[in-house]
């Protein structure tokens, strides 16, 4: 078989510095801001001469914390259960025989310092220092399908869990300098429930915890809803 050596272009700075509470998806936190930082030899301000001109991008990456653990012909993908296995190619599974994931986001904007580029983008569902391999326009009129089929995946996830925030958490907030939209980005991301499928119809007590950029947000699933308790600063 050929084998082709794959060389990294970039590497995202994401406000997910843990894979727990990653969205599953891409677009599904549009408050996540994220910065593609292109490394020496990819990041002339000429390899994104014109880009601004398309609103969003396909980034094709590494999941790169699953390389040692390898891959298996059959998966258990979220959207049914976690407890029915399908084909690791009939699902969007992170670990694969090449490791390589495509997500489409939105472009923010380029950055331009010393002759240097970096691209700022919202929406991406990417551990902090994934690899960037690739960056290609998103195209409406090709990549858009409109009578496509996604079987169990045809609709986006409900999100039924409402989010609220205590006493305490409110005042932490108001008193971190936190990113702008901090807020929404924690609704945005708890809102989608990340615990494993097995706890979310069974009485679950446990305190969990996400770190978003440099913040510890502490949260509890009660009466079918989830209360953030406290937000620390790490």
């Amino acid at each position: 078989m050929t084998s082709t050596t794959l060389t990294a272009i970039g590497e995202i700075s994401s406000p997910f510095k843990q894979k727990f509470a990653i969205p599953r998806q891409p677009r599904l936190a549009s408050a996540a801001k994220s910065i593609i930082k292109l490394t020496d030899g990819f990041n002339h301000p000429d390899m994104v001469r014109d880009i601004e001109q398309y609103s969003h991008l396909w980034l094709i990456f590494g999941f790169h914390q699953n390389a040692e653990q390898g891959w298996k012909p059959l998966v258990r993908p979220p959207r049914l259960g976690g407890n029915k296995k399908t084909g690791v190619l009939a699902t969007r599974s992170t670990f694969r025989p090449n490791g390589l994931g495509m997500s489409a986001v939105k472009l923010e904007r380029i950055i331009i310092d010393k002759n240097t580029a970096a691209i700022e983008i919202s929406g991406a569902d990417l551990l902090d220092g994934t690899p960037i391999y690739d960056i290609k326009p998103y195209i409406p009129y090709s990549d858009i399908i409109e009578d496509a089929q996604a079987g169990v995946a045809q609709e986006a996830p409900e999100q039924p869990m409402a989010v609220i925030f205590s006493e305490q958490s409110l005042s932490q907030l108001a008193a971190l300098s936190t990113p702008s939209d901090f807020k929404l980005l924690i609704e945005q991301v708890l809102a989608q429930d990340p615990r494993p499928a097995y706890k979310k119809d069974s009485q679950d007590d446990k305190e969990y915890a996400v770190q978003l950029y440099q913040f510890d947000v502490m949260w509890q699933v009660v009466n079918n809803q989830t209360l953030i308790t406290q937000i620390r600063a790490l």
